[in-house]
């Protein structure tokens, strides 16, 4: 009998949890890297931004970014038909942090209950390595950015 008053009390505070449930929005703006030179030895830096707000409600947020057409977080893949480029995304202006999802040795965005109705702007940093043997081309990659509250 404590077994069976157990499980209906976890399934209700469960159902109660969900029906509580705050929304949240998310916008971003894109890391544009521009024209990329082959012969340079330094990297090419850029940056573009995720913008998030969440309503009156406590909770915690986690920002995710996914690996894009790359078959691996590092390194991602632009591509321009075949010809691809190496680049990745960081959380931190150090390029140590690569924004993923926590596998493979990536790192998330996590803030504990953050201010309620405001914009938080958080900035995406991206670098494309020196020196790779890339044909003249437009590359591109796209990437879900999820947020999980």
């Amino acid at each position: 009998m404590i077994a069976a008053r157990l499980v209906l009390a976890v399934a209700l505070i469960f159902i109660g949890a969900s029906r509580v449930e705050a929304a949240c929005t998310l916008s971003a703006t894109g890391v544009a890297f521009g024209t990329y030179n082959v012969f340079l030895t330094t990297p090419d830096d850029s940056t573009g931004t995720i913008t998030f707000r969440c309503g009156a409600q406590d909770r915690d947020i986690t920002i995710t970014i996914s690996r894009g057409s790359s078959s691996a977080f590092s390194p991602r893949t632009l591509r321009s038909g075949v010809d691809i480029l190496n680049y990745n995304l960081y959380r931190n202006a150090g390029f140590t942090e690569i924004w993923g999802d926590a596998s493979e040795g990536t790192f998330t965005y996590f803030i504990r209950n953050p201010p309620n109705n405001q914009d938080i702007v958080l900035t995406v940093y991206g670098r494309v390595p020196p020196e790779q043997d890339a044909r003249i081309g437009t590359y591109s990659d796209t990437v879900v950015v999820t947020i999980e509250y």
